[in-house]
């Protein structure tokens, strides 16, 4: 089997939430060896779960969905740290230790793993890594060949250094939240995306890559400073540069685009079945006619060109969902892109899972986690033709691999190990007075 490409370089890993994981999931899949490093005395909220010792009548709730309720099973009876689906969704192929750094020796320990390896990422706010003194120029001294990439929400310069945020609020600092939802509706009603945890994490991968690149020609570490807000900001660039160069501010449009006409998502005969159709030309418009039956009615000098077909929009969609509701949204799809017009079916999770095109991509594969049992994860995000990969380890559980990272990365011996067990940094529980 092929090398992996980053086989052989040491990631740590003291990132939280979404993002920062993210990223380093993204590293681990294509060979990194990624150690995530936690402790049993601190719960990072939203992390691996809403708090370390959840309530089992919250979860079990029918009602709830999402958030608190994403444990797998909705069961929280045993370690449900290792059962919360978010951080199980980009905890894949990485390895896990646990140290505490509010003490001199977990900061001892910590130095000690970043003398060996390439790469360290955090995600905290500023205030952190300068708290525990484990900033740039602390950890240069010990490595020099680091590459260390910080990535708070807004920077490690600027008035807003400090302040703490989750993807939804770099959204909205950017301008993502007032784009999305509907021209009659305000920002109150926008439904919460991870967009801003998704792009940042993958230019922090990015970002690392072009720093090994950088290392390997000049034998030279780096501090990389990267804000999840502005890693964002360059996916609305159409409306940012809309405003500088004409100076317009856009407005939200639910499901419509600039220049394209039709282009919405249409209601299907079964509840919440739907397809989304684009059109952004004069022979795509002929061709959605063709697959219509070519209606009368469009044949009205009103939807003649593109132009006209956007001044008419309201009227459009009515005549187009009045033919959608008569069919199945496969069906529409298929019968759309053979006649040239991009469309495509909203589907949700569970439609996903048998959707005859990822199934013959071999998307999903099957991991058996030791306390989850054995599931279907989404897969890798790309493929290498040189290159074959799967997914090699599932979610990594806390403080997992803490005897590989001692002994045999650190050279713990036995007494010291068990040591530091009692001094509390090592273990696979969070202590019962942590919430």
């Amino acid at each position: 089997m092929a090398k992996l490409p980053l086989e052989g370089i040491r990631v740590v890993d003291i990132t939280v939430i979404y993002a920062g994981p993210f990223a380093t999931m993204n590293l681990a899949d294509w060979g990194a060896e990624v150690i995530r490093v936690e402790s049993i005395k601190h719960f990072q909220v939203l992390t691996r779960g809403g708090t370390a010792h959840p309530n089992q009548a919250i979860v079990s709730d029918p009602i709830r969905t999402g958030g608190i309720a994403t444990y797998c099973g909705r069961d929280v009876s045993f370690r449900p740290w290792n059962r919360w689906t978010l951080f199980n969704a980009h905890a894949r192929n990485k390895l896990g230790c646990t140290m505490d750094l509010t003490q001199p020796k977990g900061i001892e320990m910590f130095k000690k793993l970043i003398s060996i390896s390439d790469v360290f990422l955090e995600s905290n706010a500023p205030h952190v890594k300068e708290n525990l003194g484990l900033t740039y120029d602390v950890l240069k001294e010990i490595n020099p060949k680091l590459i260390m990439l910080s990535m708070p929400g807004f920077g490690g310069t600027g008035p807003y250094k400090y302040y703490r945020a989750l993807g939804v609020h770099q959204e909205g600092f950017i301008g993502h939240t007032a784009l999305r939802g509907y021209p009659d509706s305000d920002p109150s009603t926008t439904s919460t995306v991870y967009h801003a945890d998704e792009a940042a994490g993958a230019t922090a991968a990015l970002a690392v890559l072009m720093a090994l690149y950088y290392r390997n020609r000049t034998g030279k570490g780096q501090h990389i400073d990267m804000a999840q807000a502005e890693a964002t900001m360059p996916h609305l660039g159409e409306a940012i540069m809309d405003y500088t160069m004409n100076n317009r501010v856009q407005e939200s449009m639910a499901n419509r685009m600039p220049g394209a006409a039709p282009c919405g998502c249409y209601r299907c005969p079964r509840e919440d079945r739907w397809v989304n159709i684009t059109v952004t030309t004069d022979e795509e418009w002929q061709g959605l006619c063709r697959a219509m039956g070519d209606p009368e009615w469009a044949r009205d000098e009103k939807f003649a060109s593109r132009l006209s077909r956007e001044n008419n929009q309201d009227e459009l969609d009515r005549h187009i969902e009045e033919w959608t509701m008569k069919h199945n949204h496969y069906d529409l799809m298929y019968l759309l892109q053979n006649e040239g017009v991009p469309a495509g079916p909203i589907i949700f999770e569970d439609d996903a899972y048998t959707d005859p095109h990822l199934k013959e991509r071999g998307f999903f594969q099957e991991l058996t986690h030791e306390e989850c049992g054995t599931h279907i994860y989404p897969g890798l995000s790309f493929k290498i033709s040189r290159v074959p990969n799967s997914i090699r380890r599932p979610p990594v559980r806390l403080g997992e691999h803490n005897e590989y990272v001692y002994k045999e990365l650190l050279g713990v011996s036995d007494e010291e190990y068990r040591q530091l067990e009692e001094e509390g940094h090592i273990g696979m529980d969070f202590l019962p007075e942590v919430r």
